[in-house]
């Protein structure tokens, strides 16, 4: 009985940001590729994917907020990352922006949880060691953004 109800995952609370953070990453990857507005690609994803189950404001938030602040997440980004950038795969770019979209901007979302479920996006999206890379990269970046954060959550340990 408990394997069935794990399987369909019904009462899982988290399931509907996780599934916008899902949609989020798809279409912050075609806005990568073709340049537009967060509001046309918020309004093709509305019209034309299935958001049953899928938290939409908070599938608006990410994509606003990563349009609206690419070059400060970047910039963020930036002394964590030992590759030049031209060299950066477009879907490992996409999940580090998210990732650090909400380290900095959605303190009420704990870093573990934001680096667990950026793993995750890229063990499902990425190139075969993204998700090595992208957990290194967001570590440092909570070690500098989440320093309190991080340091209890170590000290508890």
């Amino acid at each position: 009985m408990n394997q069935r109800r794990r399987k369909g995952k019904p009462g899982n609370q988290f399931e509907p940001r996780r599934r916008a953070r899902r949609r989020a990453l798809q279409a912050l990857y075609q806005w990568q590729l073709n340049d537009d507005t967060a509001e046309s690609i918020i309004e093709q994803f509305l019209e034309e994917q299935n958001f049953e189950g899928v938290d939409e404001d908070y599938f608006e938030t990410l994509v606003t907020e990563v349009v609206q602040n690419r070059q400060s997440l970047d910039e963020a980004l930036a002394p964590h990352v030992a590759r030049v950038d031209a060299s950066l795969d477009q879907m490992e770019r996409v999940i580090l922006r998210l990732g650090a979209c909400e380290l900095l901007h959605h303190i009420e979302t704990p870093y573990r949880v934001i680096l667990d479920e950026a793993v995750e996006l890229a063990h499902r999206f990425g190139a075969e060691q993204a998700h090595t890379f992208v957990n290194g990269v967001l570590d440092r970046l909570a070690a500098d953004c989440r320093k309190l954060e991080r340091e209890a959550e170590l000290g508890s340990g």
